[in-house]
């Protein structure tokens, strides 16, 4: 047979539904409000085959930049070379939810605007920046009641 380079060609595993979420569509899918700036991330549903992305653009994560009333257009950009260009493609919203790449820094926000309050009522400093995990701190192994003890390789046996 001769080779298929269509516009889905292996993307058997890739688009398919997940487990128990084969069939229509929920209403929710649809109920949900996308704004010009809001990251999403693109993730095609093969229930809905109109406005599908390329399979190369799923599993990418983009900024919307218009809003239409059936889709939106995403800003996405891909490695070509050794550049990065910027592509706009326009995807219907049963393929596209709002990323969560954001949450940790927005909560990060939160709780330091919160210490940085109890701070100014208080007048206790508070460490508000992100410092790297130090190495652990060093000891000495005593051979007291901790006798050093010889280890020696098992023989290889086959039992064939």
């Amino acid at each position: 047979m001769p080779h298929s380079f269509g516009y889905r060609a292996r993307t058997r595993d890739m688009f398919k539904r997940g487990f128990k979420e084969h069939g229509q569509i929920k209403l929710s899918t649809y109920l949900v409000p996308f704004h010009i700036g809001d990251i999403v991330d693109i993730k095609a549903n093969a229930a809905q085959q109109k406005g599908m992305p390329h399979k190369y653009y799923h599993g990418r994560t983009g900024i919307v930049y218009n809003v239409t009333p059936h889709a939106v257009g995403v800003i996405v950009y891909k490695v070509v070379g050794n550049r990065y260009i910027e592509k706009r493609v326009n995807i219907r919203v049963e393929h596209i939810k709002h990323s969560k790449c954001r949450q940790e820094f927005l909560d990060r926000v939160k709780r330091n605007h919160g210490a940085h309050v109890k701070t100014k009522e208080t007048g206790e400093r508070v460490q508000l920046k992100r410092l790297p995990e130090l190495p652990r701190e060093g000891y000495t192994v005593s051979t007291a009641d901790n006798a050093p003890q010889t280890m020696t390789p098992v023989p290889y046996e086959t039992t064939i």
